[in-house]
């Protein structure tokens, strides 16, 4: 699944593609966003993604078409 994150004055977001489902996703985000303290995500390859809570400015969880090629109208 991907979960695209935005962080604030970070020109880009962060993509992560990771194993864990919406559920487990959201409740990372909602925790670290009440406790004020990191979003730590772990990624297919087994990278750790961490985000200080603070600085986070959106999260999209899922989405993401694997294998999308060409055009779309």
């Amino acid at each position: 699944m991907e979960v695209k994150i935005g962080v604030q004055h970070a020109p880009r977001e962060l993509v992560v593609d990771t194993d864990e489902t919406v559920e487990a996703v959201e409740k990372l985000v909602s925790d670290a966003v009440a406790s004020e303290g990191v979003l730590a995500l772990t990624d297919n390859k087994g990278r750790r993604i961490v985000v200080p809570a603070s600085k986070v400015a959106y999260v999209e969880i899922g989405g993401g078409v694997a294998g999308a090629v060409g055009f779309r109208s």
